[in-house]
């Protein structure tokens, strides 16, 4: 009989990075360990999940009309529905007791901003472990966020972390946190997304040529208007990735997350603020420009250029459109050998039963 093996995530947040991840940490662990059980650890941060829902409510005024909002908030039912489908989850479970009751051989916390104390609609003193009880306690992939190892180090951070038995990061930020805490270095390892194959989806948008957009939040005008003249004169289309706009030639927004990828696999170009608008655009091998505002976003998706050796992919005013494109022949011998790092840790780290 194998082992039992939970995930503790942000799995319950409706956005697709987050669903994504999820489903694939877990898809790249029932691989490594086919014999074992694998499931989502259905732990529910109310707070979390509460003002995440409700923000999809929201009208924007100037941004949107009554069609688009509408199908805007249909998002929590489609994400809900897809969890149900694709997400083996325990029962649900709003604290270390509940969790502790499944009896757990190993616990693995990550991917996403699990470990962005500083945040507090989503910290948990559990997602550090305090309180779990479990065979081996297993960091992969976790984000700090714009959470930095200058920041006052609260108590029960220092002691979850060093209650791991392996550690690994995501990005810098978060291995510098712990190398602060631990006095040791932990494995740099790629966000679960590119270690998993998605499931192929229907396409939602005509067979045309389009540039897709995915959150590229307060982009100049200037810029905006130079992508959209570049568009015209190469007739292609112009959609959002699960978002509304009144430049995009179509509602794309109440999307599955399998949908939401496919967007991503047939567009010509993307434009996005986000990690895993640029995550999904490199698994693609698609050529992307970033603009990037929000300081969370910006330190994790320059981290990930970095990690990669992509560069900088930063749009600015009166640039030709992605001038300087991204040789994936040698982005891919890179990511390939971070992913052997990371597969390799999540073998070694888990162990054999």
């Amino acid at each position: 009989m194998g082992r039992k093996i939970g995930i503790l995530t942000h799995h319950y947040i409706n956005n697709f990075g987050a669903f994504l991840q999820a489903y694939a940490l877990a898809q790249a662990v029932k691989k490594c360990f086919p014999d074992d059980d694998v499931q989502i650890i259905n732990n529910l941060n109310a707070k979390h999940f509460l003002i995440n829902t409700a923000g999809w409510f929201r009208f924007y005024r100037g941004r949107e009309n009554f069609r688009m909002w509408r199908e805007k908030t249909r998002l929590p039912h489609t994400f809900s529905r897809a969890r149900k489908k694709y997400l083996k989850m325990t029962p649900l479970c709003f604290g270390t007791k509940k969790i502790n009751d499944e009896h757990f051989d190993c616990i693995i916390v990550g991917s996403d901003e699990v470990w962005n104390y500083m945040d507090s609609k989503a910290n948990a003193k559990l997602k550090f472990g305090i309180g779990l009880e479990c065979g081996k306690l297993i960091s992969y992939a976790p984000s700090s966020g714009k959470t930095t190892a200058d920041d006052p180090i609260p108590d029960y951070v220092r002691k979850g972390i060093m209650s791991f038995d392996s550690l690994s990061a995501r990005d810098s930020n978060t291995a510098e946190i712990v190398r602060r805490i631990t006095d040791k270095e932990c494995t740099m390892v790629l966000d679960p997304t590119f270690l998993a194959e998605f499931p192929r989806a229907k396409r939602r948008v005509p067979k045309d040529k389009y540039i897709l957009f995915y959150y590229c939040e307060r982009l100049p005008e200037e810029i905006q208007q130079n992508i959209i003249a570049y568009a015209r004169k190469n007739n292609y289309k112009i959609y959002g990735a699960g978002e509304c706009g009144e430049i995009y030639d179509k509602i794309t927004v109440d999307l599955t997350p399998f949908e939401w990828v496919e967007l991503f696999r047939h567009a010509e170009y993307v434009f996005t603020g986000t990690f895993h608008g640029a995550v999904f655009s490199i698994l693609n091998r698609k050529q992307f420009g970033c603009y990037l505002t929000n300081e969370s976003r910006i330190r994790k998706v320059n981290d990930l250029l970095d990690f990669l050796t992509i560069g900088d992919r930063t749009l600015t005013p009166g640039m030709e459109i992605l001038s300087d494109p991204i040789d994936y022949g040698e982005v891919y011998k890179v990511i390939d050998e971070k992913k052997r790092i990371s597969l390799d840790f999540l073998v070694n780290s888990i162990g054999k039963e």
